[in-house]
Formats: C-alpha cells, sequence, structure tokens
C-alpha cells in the first residue's frame, strides 16, 4: 500500500451505521463499477466524525461506459453534468453523484474545460483543498495524497498545492475557504491562504452573482459567522461584496437574541445602503428580495413589533403585513433595544404566529354598490373607511364597516369625511 493510502474500515462501517440504506446502494454501484471511490465530502466527514449528507464517487471509466453498465444493471441514472463527467445513480430513491476522473484542460477564473483521466492523484490535485481531495475505496482503504486526515484532525483548512493557483482557476474558491475554515477551521486560518486571497480578491467581479450568493448565503447560515466576517473584512472580500458598508455591530446583536440562522435576514441587517441595489447585484429571486427589503425597512421607518403593544396594535400591523415579516422585523427590533434573549420577545412572536390575519371586509364593488360613484372617489371612502377599520383594532365586521360607508358616501357629496 502506498504511503499516501491507509486502510479505515471504521468509515464504511460508520457509513452504513448512519445511512443504512447506502450499504445496498453502495453495493450495487460497486458491482458494476468496482473501481469507483467514494470521495470529497463524504469521506471528509466520516473522517471529521460528522453527519453524512451527500454520497459522492468517482471513478476512471468513462462517462458513456458508467451509464451503460448502471442501466446493465437495471440502475436508473441521470444525466445530471455530463459535460463534466457527472451522472446520478438513484437506487432505492437516493441518489448517488458518479463523476469521470478529470484533469483541467483550461480555466479562466470562472470555468473550466476538463478531460478525462484515470490518474486519481490527478484528479485530486485540481480539487479545492486538502480536506476535500481524499476518496476511498469499496476496500475500505483511504487515499490521501496532500495530507487531508491531518489537516481534518487539526482544523487546518489549507488549499491544495499553490493557493494563488487554486484561486486563480476559480476565484470563487476564496468564498469557499471562508466557508470551509468556518465549519472545519480552529484556530488561525491559513496563512498562505489569506495572503493568497488578500491579493487576488478582486477576482470575484468575475464570477456570476448567482455563483457569488450561492456561496454567500451559505457563510451567512453557517457557524462561527462573526469570525468569519472579521476574516473576510480584514481581506478586503466583505467591502467587495458590499461595498455599501457592513454593520457587523449590529449583525453581532442579532446573533446575541438567537435569531434564527436565516441568510437573509442576516443579510439584512449586515448590509447598508439600498436594499433593491443590492439584491439587483446579488440576482436574489423575488421572494429573497422582498424579505431583503421588509428587513431593511426595519431599521428605518417601517412600523416594529414591540412586546409593549396592545391587542389592537397588534391587530393593526398583522392588517397591514403578514406575519412572517413582523417575525423578522421583531428580532431586528429586539437587537437594536435589547441584543440578548427576551421571553418577552419570544412571547410577542409567538402570540403573532397564532394570531389570524385581520383582513379589510369591505372592496371597491362595496362602494359601488353604496352609491359611490366611479372615480377617485372609490379609492377615497374605501382608504377612510378602512382608517377608521384599523383605529378601531380592525375589530369591525363587514355589517358595521358597510354603515360607516353609507356614513361617508352621504358626507361625500357635501366633501371628504373626517375619520
Amino acid at each position: 500500500m502506498a504511503g499516501d493510502a491507509y486502510r479505515d474500515d471504521r468509515l464504511l462501517d460508520r457509513l452504513a451505521g448512519e445511512l443504512p440504506e447506502a450499504r445496498a446502494g453502495l453495493a450495487r454501484i460497486w458491482a458494476v463499477l468496482p473501481r469507483a471511490r467514494l470521495v470529497g465530502g463524504v469521506v471528509r466527514d466520516l473522517i471529521a466524525g460528522r453527519p453524512v449528507a451527500d454520497i459522492d464517487m468517482a471513478t476512471p471509466e468513462a462517462p458513456e461506459r458508467v451509464m451503460a453498465a448502471l442501466a446493465e444493471a437495471g440502475i436508473r441514472i441521470v444525466p445530471t453534468g455530463l459535460a463534466h463527467g457527472t451522472v446520478t445513480a438513484v437506487v432505492a430513491g437516493r441518489p448517488y453523484e458518479v463523476t469521470t476522473l478529470r484533469r483541467d484542460e483550461r480555466t479562466d477564473g470562472r470555468h473550466a474545460v476538463v478531460a478525462w483521466t484515470d490518474d486519481w492523484r490527478e484528479d485530486a490535485a485540481r480539487r479545492d483543498f486538502t480536506i476535500n481531495a481524499m476518496s476511498c475505496g469499496r476496500d475500505g482503504v483511504v487515499h490521501d495524497y496532500f495530507g487531508g486526515r491531518a489537516d481534518v484532525r487539526a482544523g487546518h483548512v489549507r488549499f491544495v498545492g499553490d493557493a494563488a493557483t487554486r484561486i486563480h482557476e476559480d476565484a470563487l474558491r476564496i468564498l469557499r475557504f471562508f466557508r470551509f475554515h468556518a465549519r472545519y477551521g480552529r484556530g488561525e486560518p491559513d496563512g498562505a491562504a489569506m495572503a493568497a486571497i488578500t491579493v487576488l480578491a478582486d477576482g470575484l467581479a468575475r464570477l456570476s452573482a448567482e455563483r457569488v450568493w450561492s456561496e454567500l448565503r451559505r457563510i451567512l447560515a453557517g457557524p462561527a459567522l462573526m469570525p468569519t466576517l472579521a476574516l473576510m473584512a480584514q481581506s478586503g472580500v466583505l467591502a467587495r461584496l458590499l461595498p455599501e458598508g457592513a454593520d457587523r455591530p449590529a449583525l453581532d446583536r442579532l446573533l446575541a437574541t438567537g435569531a434564527p440562522a436565516e441568510p437573509i435576514l442576516r443579510l439584512g441587517v449586515l448590509a447598508q445602503g439600498d436594499a433593491g441595489g443590492l439584491a439587483a447585484r446579488l440576482r436574489l429571486s423575488r421572494a429573497e428580495t422582498l424579505t431583503l427589503s421588509s428587513v431593511m425597512s426595519s431599521i428605518g421607518t417601517a412600523p416594529m413589533p414591540d412586546p409593549a403593544l396592545d391587542d389592537d396594535a397588534r391587530r393593526r400591523l398583522l392588517a397591514d403585513e403578514p406575519a412572517d415579516v413582523l417575525v423578522r422585523r421583531s428580532w431586528v427590533g429586539q437587537a437594536a433595544r435589547l441584543g440578548q434573549p427576551s421571553a418577552e420577545w419570544d412571547a410577542l412572536r409567538r402570540d403573532l404566529v397564532a394570531r389570524p390575519r385581520p383582513v379589510f371586509p369591505l372592496a371597491g364593488r362595496d362602494l359601488l354598490a353604496a352609491g359611490v360613484a366611479p372615480g377617485p372617489r372609490i379609492g377615497q371612502a374605501l382608504a377612510e373607511v378602512r382608517a377608521w377599520w384599523m383605529a378601531g383594532g380592525c375589530r369591525a365586521d363587514r355589517k358595521a364597516c358597510l354603515a360607516r360607508l353609507r356614513e361617508c358616501a352621504v358626507d361625500g357629496a357635501a366633501g371628504p369625511p373626517s375619520v
């Protein structure tokens, strides 16, 4: 056995114990692709003693041979990434990504042109970090060409080979470094990595917004967020992602409240400037954009939930905004006013979620039926009745609102009524 390989049957036993259904699935795949190995995150997490989510494999066989062998064995296949040599085998409902060994032919900092190879070390050398460059065969032998096991155990996130070269190949590795250091690192970050990132941070501008946001959202939802943002600020990366400014103390206060690890909530508190501009730059979805705007507006002038609000005031808030928006704003308010956990604020959120949302019982057709002539007066009268309904704690039913509408319609003949 080569010096960069060692046998560890406990890894496969641990995987079978954690994901019992995987034992049979891997056995079927290995029966037709005996040279395939587990690669990347599954090996890393088994060595680290962490839960395994996805099971990725690699093989020297070309993609066409992989698909033919799996199909002949009756295994369902999905050609998820043939351009990069990846197919997905589905066994008993669980997906297993199988990728042909690759080497980079050309890279431009964003994409790579690859060719197939049968050299495992060559494939491992194109991976980002040593902890992600290990593989394990069905015989339990772990192949570790760059010291990944030692780095896992030391909590050391280190690029494979020269850090600057890896970043030149794909600048997204800058953000991946911070994400992986937050999850697997201990102590000071790798000095060579930080030096290369500081020099090459401008490369982030060449990446698509979708790829940047995909990594940034994982950082925002992940562990050790404040130390990670400090490293990103130190290297100049944070200023490139959020050039309008980043309020790290405000985010620190939010985290201290125990707020949920929602990326948009955290981004809304951290980022400064215009929500629309930030959403456009990161190419956020419509739903994400609306959430970001509601969070950032709560730091300014939007109505803020507060435990001291009485029953009517809470109903008025819910009449204007759904509970999920108000809950996020409550976290912002708690962070600004307390910066620590609070049973009162928790009770406020439970109350907002449990309450039925008040719905104003009239619409424009009701005004027409009451004799209000079509035109601007429709909207004016509807707004007047709704203001009256809101002032009463959103309690008036349809009958009471219609009565008020008739009053407004009569008064409207002589001029706008007062509410």
